[in-house]
């Protein structure tokens, strides 16, 4: 189990915020719950006690409490100024959500957390800040904004992630790089976004997990010998190349869906731009499968330390969400 069992009352706490921020008909409860979410996961970042976990809590309640303050008050703000309080409400949720520009904390609480952390913080945790940003579209000015925020958190999070040796600060600009595909998607409809976010909660799933396994958070640690089996070698590659939005795995199917969506309503500009910054990430993706699929040496098999079958086929469980995209020939043979 990734949490021990008395944390559960804060991971139901966690949704439960997330659950009233949702469904709050006003500002101030929707602050509420935001508040409720970040006050629960932080216990369950400092899970030990550690200068590294400690770091990264005190750092992200320093964030979330900045962006929460802004959000309360542009919600009191509203009651005179319209306009001007949703685009602060709308700042306040691009920094909770890590969006560029306000991404710098995001990486740096990142590389302070455990596996299973960094999936909440990249899906539960931007799930009800998400679903806030899609009440905003409302206005052609504020979809706008969101068009030009989504592009520049594409460019950022595919340079940024660029010759990093760290795999949870990888992760971290990948996740800020899918962010502007969901922001985009809020920007165009209100329910596809949702089917990305799945799509992507499903695939980071597996790859936190294996890594979890594997107690692995560096490149080095990926090519250790008693790591580096064809069998993990294989799983991790499928991983990441589902996560970079490489046909025919299922992280292209999201993909594919809103390029026809962006082409359909003439968005040329974001999809060019989104694409560019695609390719990029499926670079450095690459960079990491080419890397330890060169250093599997046979000659080394002496020193692995093999998993067992029960082990391996759990581990197979775990990522074959990823595989669903290749039955997608024959849907369209059926069809």
């Amino acid at each position: 189990m990734f949490f021990p069992s008395s944390y559960m009352i804060f991971i139901f706490t966690l949704l439960l915020g997330s659950i009233i921020s949702i469904s709050s008909p006003s500002w101030f409860g929707a602050w509420v719950g935001l508040e409720l979410n970040m006050m629960s996961f932080i216990p369950l970042i400092a899970l030990k006690m550690n200068s590294y976990y400690s770091e990264a809590a005190l750092k992200y309640f320093l964030i979330q409490a900045l962006g929460s303050a802004l959000f309360i008050s542009s919600g009191f703000l509203s009651m005179s100024f319209f306009f001007i309080s949703y685009i602060f409400i709308f700042l306040a949720l691009l920094l909770k959500l890590a969006s560029a520009p306000f991404h710098f904390w995001f990486p740096q609480v990142m590389e302070g957390l455990n596996w299973p952390q960094i999936f909440l913080l990249s899906t539960i945790q931007k799930l009800a800040p998400m679903i806030l940003l899609s009440y905003l579209m409302i206005n052609n000015i504020l979809i706008k904004m969101i068009i030009f925020f989504s592009i520049m958190s594409a460019i950022v999070g595919a340079l940024g992630g660029l010759n990093l040796m760290h795999l949870r600060k990888i992760i971290a600009f990948s996740s800020i790089n899918h962010m502007s595909w969901m922001m985009i998607a809020i920007s165009t409809g209100d329910t596809f976004w949702f089917i990305y976010f799945i799509v992507y909660s499903f695939i980071l799933l597996s790859i936190t997990s294996m890594f979890y396994n594997l107690q692995v958070f560096t490149l080095s640690n990926l090519m250790q010998s008693d790591q580096n089996s064809i069998f993990h070698s294989i799983l991790i590659s499928f991983n990441l190349l589902s996560l970079g939005g490489l046909p025919p795995f299922t992280g292209f199917i999201p993909k594919w869906m809103l390029i026809q969506t962006m082409v359909n309503l003439n968005l040329y500009i974001p999809l060019f731009f989104l694409l560019f910054s695609a390719l990029i990430t499926l670079y450095f993706y690459l960079r990491i499968i080419i890397m330890f699929i060169l250093l599997l040496n046979p000659i080394m098999n002496f020193n692995m330390k093999y998993k067992s079958l029960i082990s391996n086929i759990s581990m197979l469980m775990k990522t074959s969400f990823n595989f669903i995209g290749l039955l997608l020939p024959i849907y369209f043979l059926l069809v």
